[in-house]
């Protein structure tokens, strides 16, 4: 029986070994890990030109169309994740390659977000730095969350639960989409709001809608300037739904109190990007979903995919 290969892309915590049973597959399967970004595509066609399967890490590398020609040996592609927004799902059909998800248990997006507000409105963060730094006593003075107003841009699964945490907190939350109404909103337990209504009465922003050619761009240099000069803007959805940019100025300017970003439209964000020398934004290397648990769960049911399709049965969880 012929040796497939399999790469695993953008492992850099250097887990994926570690949390699944790769073993499992060690008499048809060669497995080898890329634990660093590719630097252009054209170096990712170089370096996977002779895999036939490829496990992707959500949209850090990229899989246009050109991409896929340059891979004829490729035949199944995993994702974690059950969408994944940088694949060309026409051209893998096209190409004949087989695409498969992974599922979560749960999702720490959440979480992560109430952090980032945290971080921004009492400085822990900041403090503890200086703390270890040897420096004088407290110089940063809180704000209360308790009776804060939270503005949800997207009431879906994930903006349900962040509404959820901040009412536990003491918050009052409105919420607004595209397509929201009035008694979904109700239903959720939250107050409905316009899109100009939620920037212009929100204390904080919290942005949990998913990528598309809708919503790219969503979050405009409009939006942003009809925020209070006390609020802040939250983002762990994607880069591309808030106009960077506009954001950029908007914080250069004090415009907005602050905002704290966990996504970014070019990952990882450059060394040199403006964003790093803000001292009014909160930055965190997209650790919305990257967990050891949900690590555990996508290669885990990556490997379970890979064996079964290379035993001729149907993928788990076929996206394409």
């Amino acid at each position: 029986m012929t040796r497939l290969r399999c790469a695993i892309l953008d492992d850099y915590f250097n887990i994926a070994l570690n949390v699944a049973d790769w073993d499992k597959l060690a008499d048809r399967v060669d497995v080898t890990v890329f634990s660093h970004p590719f630097a252009s595509e054209q170096a990712a066609a170089s370096a996977l030109a002779d895999f036939e399967i490829i496990c992707a890490m959500r949209e850090r590398t990229a899989f246009p169309r050109s991409l896929f020609e340059a891979l004829p040996k490729l035949k199944l592609l995993l994702t974690s994740g059950m969408r994944n927004a940088s694949i060309d799902m026409e051209a893998a059909k096209a190409r004949g390659v087989a695409i498969g998800g992974t599922q979560y248990s749960r999702d720490p997006t959440a979480p992560l977000t109430m952090g980032l507000i945290l971080e921004l409105t009492r400085g822990i963060g900041r403090e503890n730095a200086r703390m270890h730094a040897g420096e004088p006593w407290q110089t940063f003075a809180g704000v209360e969350v308790e009776g804060l107003t939270l503005g949800v841009v997207g009431l879906g699964k994930l903006g349900s639960k962040m509404a959820g945490i901040a009412k536990a907190f003491g918050m009052n939350v409105i919420a607004w989409s595209p397509n929201l109404t009035p008694e979904k909103c109700k239903e959720a337990g939250v107050g409905y709001a316009s899109k100009e209504e939620l920037f212009a009465k929100a204390d904080i922003i919290t942005i949990h809608v998913v990528l598309s050619e809708r919503s790219r761009g969503l979050v405009g240099a409009a939006d942003l300037a009809r925020m209070k000069p006390t609020a802040f803007l939250v983002n762990t959805a994607r880069g591309p739904i808030v106009d960077e940019a506009a954001l950029l100025e908007a914080l250069r300017q004090k415009k907005i109190a602050g905002a704290g970003i966990d996504v970014f439209s070019v990952e990882p964000l450059p060394v040199d990007h403006p964003f790093r020398k803000l001292d009014n934004l909160v930055l965190t290397p997209h650790l919305g979903y990257a967990t050891e648990d949900g690590l555990r769960i996508h290669y885990g049911q990556m490997v379970e995919a890979i064996d079964a399709w290379t035993k001729g049965s149907d993928l788990p969880r076929k996206l394409a």
